[in-house]
């Protein structure tokens, strides 16, 4: 977490969750969890002037964001898996990467880097998982079965007690992991974010 950027939710002592996504080296983050969060961090980077570049097979769940802000010139695009074109990333026009892409996302063209983070979800702890969230700079955790918790805590080293909440985590609630940090984060939808893409869901 970070001092500015995008406030994604409260922490356990009611405070702002900051996620700082701008930055001069390359950030990657994973999110085993559900679209909603995802959108939910995507308006608020592009409501904070980042450029969010989505790469997604399913457009057509995206793009009520892309009309809701404006069309795609003021600060969210969507693209076709593989599609995404070089972005320009720099200290003035920072972008955020959302790969949308399954539970096995390709290997993709875009990558991260100075002033171009990287969101990659997944719905599930996928095979393609443990490489991806040791890749990862930040690590959020939504609900997950008592399986996908035991194979989470042997990746990243979780405590017991954090194995033992995951199963049970509440929709909108999310351990976000560092290297040295945990932190759970509640996630609540502005009204116009409800309005938009509805009530906190794990689930799509």
């Amino acid at each position: 977490m970070a001092d500015d950027g995008v406030v994604i939710g409260v922490d356990a002592e009611n405070r702002p969750a900051v996620l700082g996504l701008n930055r001069p080296l390359p950030y990657d983050v994973v999110l085993i969890g559900g679209l909603w969060t995802v959108q939910v961090i995507a308006l608020r980077a592009a409501a904070t002037g980042t450029r969010v570049a989505v790469e997604t097979a399913r457009a057509q769940v995206w793009m009520p964001m892309v009309h809701a802000m404006g069309g795609a010139q003021n600060g969210m695009a969507v693209y076709d898996v593989g599609r995404v074109p070089p972005l320009g990333a720099s200290a003035g026009t920072p972008v955020l990467v959302v790969r949308d892409c399954g539970m096995r996302p390709p290997r993709g063209r875009v990558v991260s880097g100075p002033w171009q983070s990287v969101l990659t979800l997944l719905p599930y702890v996928s095979p393609v998982a443990p490489r991806l969230v040791r890749q990862a700079r930040l690590v959020g955790i939504q609900r997950v079965s008592p399986d996908e918790s035991t194979e989470l805590g042997r990746t990243m080293a979780l405590t017991r007690a954090e194995m033992d909440s995951l199963p049970g985590l509440s929709d909108g609630l999310t351990l976000w992991c560092t290297d040295r940090d945990r932190q759970y984060v509640m996630t609540q939808p502005t009204d116009a974010e409800t309005g938009l893409l509805g009530t906190p869901r794990r689930m799509d």
